[in-house]
């Protein structure tokens, strides 16, 4: 692949750069030389057969001129901090009670970001070639004994046409901190892009650290994420996904409470219409005693739409005391459309509690005839339902701004749905 690829001739190493982040690049370098596009016969891919190649797109080389305003970021005004990166390149960044920007030190000598200093747990191609011809990136600390009431809006943007991106955002919660941090995709109308972002976040002991995401790209835009969580001592980690975009986005997210006591709990919803793909994986590892998590998601696929979700909780043998619960519930809307959802347990310890749970299927009929019984319209009623399916989540999200936007954008994917089904 080196030789035929056009990341040939990407330049894998800034000179400025800490030695630790050349030895991250050389790794991802290696892994990326050996590796192949996936498809639905490796297991974290299962159910996906991919439509394009990594080669199919040119590297970003610089950042495009950044897009303009946007329905979510209207309603963020007021963040503590901002931060932009257009193809994958830092552009801007704002801080005020945070701290942000491309190189930070941290408290325990280490440079963010990329904290890590090896690639991530299930490194593909895709990871691989973003840690090697990736930007820097950027990094958002929140430090120790902070708490800080507005979110931190890092908002990360897939601009030049034919071209991948490699945004890179790190995350830390410094030890008793408190704080939020929402992360905001979009990309340019009509431009074919590919966006493979690496998101990273500590949660340092007893830090309280919620993160939202909102993928909101546009139809022509495909994306393949990797959104990894660590939860130290006692610390909490609240995750909020709403997906919504893309002709085909996959996040994979990795949670690991790595610390005694540690918790986290993650909502989300998502919908497809049309043709698009959403594609979810999720991996909770228990490593500490006495540790929680609480996993919901909803989705909904109309049109010809499809989404997948995939969940592994895994408890290590010395996480005794842990409560763990994974969730999934669904609503197929068409003839066309499809899920697979797979909740995955592995157990190796015997002090836990512990469940999971999914299930997919259309509106119920009983609650339709309800409805349709007090003189509302069978279309309007439709409407309702989904919403209130939905609510159960968007009204307790982290950040309850992001809220209104997403009601309305649910609703006008239903609604164009039903139109074109009226048709």
């Amino acid at each position: 692949m080196p030789g035929s690829s056009p990341y040939a001739t990407v330049p894998r190493l800034d000179r400025a750069e800490p030695e630790w982040l050349a030895a991250l690049r050389r790794h991802g370098f290696e892994a990326w030389s050996r590796a192949s596009m996936p498809g639905p016969g490796n297991e974290d891919w299962k159910y996906v057969d991919l439509d394009f190649t990594l080669d199919d797109f040119s590297p970003a080389a610089e950042p495009s001129d950044p897009l303009g305003g946007d329905e979510y970021l209207e309603h963020l005004e007021g963040a503590c901090a901002r931060v932009t990166l257009v193809d994958g390149f830092l552009v801007s960044s704002e801080g005020g009670e945070v701290e942000v920007g491309g190189v930070l030190d941290i408290p325990d000598g280490r440079i963010a970001p990329r904290y890590g200093a090896a690639a991530p747990p299930g490194i593909d191609i895709f990871t691989a070639a973003n840690h090697a011809f990736g930007p820097a990136g950027a990094a958002v600390l929140i430090p120790a004994g902070r708490a800080v009431s507005a979110p931190v809006v890092v908002e990360v943007q897939a601009v030049a046409d034919g071209a991948v991106s490699f945004p890179h955002l790190t995350v830390i919660g410094g030890p008793d901190s408190e704080g939020s941090v929402v992360v905001v995709y979009r990309s340019a109308p009509g431009a074919e892009v590919l966006v493979s972002p690496i998101l990273e976040v500590l949660a340092d002991q007893n830090a309280r650290l919620s993160v939202s995401v909102v993928q909101h790209l546009e139809d022509s835009a495909r994306m393949v994420a990797h959104h990894q969580y660590v939860a130290e001592r006692d610390a909490t980690v609240r995750i909020d996904e709403i997906g919504l975009g893309g002709r085909y986005t996959r996040q994979r997210l990795g949670v690991a409470l790595a610390g005694q006591g540690s918790s986290v709990k993650m909502g989300g919803i998502y919908f497809g219409d049309g043709s698009q793909v959403l594609d979810y994986r999720v991996y909770v590892t228990h490593r500490g005693p006495r540790t929680t998590s609480n996993i919901f998601l909803k989705g909904a696929v109309t049109d010809a739409a499809r989404a997948v979700w995939t969940g592994l909780m895994r408890i290590e043998k010395q996480a005794v005391g842990t409560s763990a619960f994974e969730t999934n519930r669904n609503l197929v809307l068409s003839d066309r459309a499809k899920v697979h959802s797979v909740p995955n347990l592995e157990i190796l310890t015997d002090d836990l509690q512990c469940g999971h749970g999914s299930s997919s299927g259309p509106l119920d009929e009983d609650h339709l005839y309800y409805s349709m019984s007090r003189g509302i319209p069978r279309r309007r009623a439709e409407r309702l339902l989904v919403r209130s399916f939905f609510d159960e989540i968007l009204s307790d999200l982290a950040v309850p701004r992001l809220a209104v936007p997403s009601r309305r954008a649910v609703a006008a994917k239903f609604t164009g749905a039903q139109q074109r089904a009226d048709s």
